[in-house]
């Protein structure tokens, strides 16, 4: 049961019962319940080592911020198609390698009986600069801001309703929209992987992956506030 530590020997229905209890009830999807068997098997020599859930959160956030390292230097050359172009293909990696930083902290937490509220905060807080990053990459690669900037501020308020629904008594997550954390990941890994294969082509992919990032989170932050309207509705 949660709170008490089994070392990592959880099974993948009780992981799975665990996740969901630790997202408001939520089912797991057979995808997701593949994903979570995985992140299972990661994490649980973690656990046995005695790895701290936000151990894990911090090395998700710090891999998060690399990505803008190699997206800087392939925007510096990639209208051109110039050498350092080709470091956009490391932004994928990075930003793939965070994503699965991200999914192994909630399992240690999870599997070890170590989940917290301050874990919580922090993980919450480390996702939305990790989101920022993402975006931040796109830009350095040579997308406006514009886009950038309305798809960073409308994930923001996705995220804020969700939080401020929950405070006012909405169990769960509201809704599940098309502007999730990992959609916003898979957009900009995508984007990112088309500057660092097609590096004349570059600036554009960076541009079309900003605005299909603004786009999913206006479609998602207004299904969200729908949503949360209507569980809230029902509280009373």
């Amino acid at each position: 049961m949660p709170g008490v530590r089994d070392s990592g020997r959880a099974s993948s229905e009780e992981h799975a019962r665990r996740w969901s209890q630790a997202h408001g009830g939520v089912r797991a999807a057979p995808l997701v319940r593949w994903w979570l068997d995985g992140v299972r098997r990661a994490a649980t020599p973690l656990v046995a080592a005695g790895v701290s859930p936000s151990a894990v959160t911090l090395v998700g956030l710090v891999l998060s911020l690399l990505a803008l390292v190699p997206a800087a230097v392939a925007g510096a050359d990639g209208p051109d198609g110039g050498a350092g172009a080709r470091w956009a293909l490391a932004v994928p990696v990075l930003l793939g390698l965070a994503a699965l930083a991200d999914g192994l902290d909630g399992a240690v937490a999870v599997l070890g009986g170590t989940a917290s509220r301050g874990g919580a905060v922090l993980d919450a807080a480390c996702d939305r600069v990790s989101d920022a990053a993402a975006l931040a990459a796109l830009w350095l690669l040579g997308a406006p801001a514009l886009p950038v900037l309305l798809a960073a501020g409308l994930g923001q308020l996705h995220e804020y309703v969700r939080a401020r629904a929950q405070a006012e008594g909405m169990t769960g997550p509201g809704a599940l929209t098309a502007s999730e954390r990992p959609t916003r990941v898979l957009v900009a890994a995508m984007f990112a992987l088309g500057c660092g294969c097609y590096p004349v082509a570059g600036t554009a992919w960076a541009t079309t992956g900003a605005w299909v990032a603004a786009a999913a989170a206006a479609v998602g932050a207004a299904h969200l506030l729908v949503a949360c309207r209507r569980a809230l509705s029902a509280l009373r």
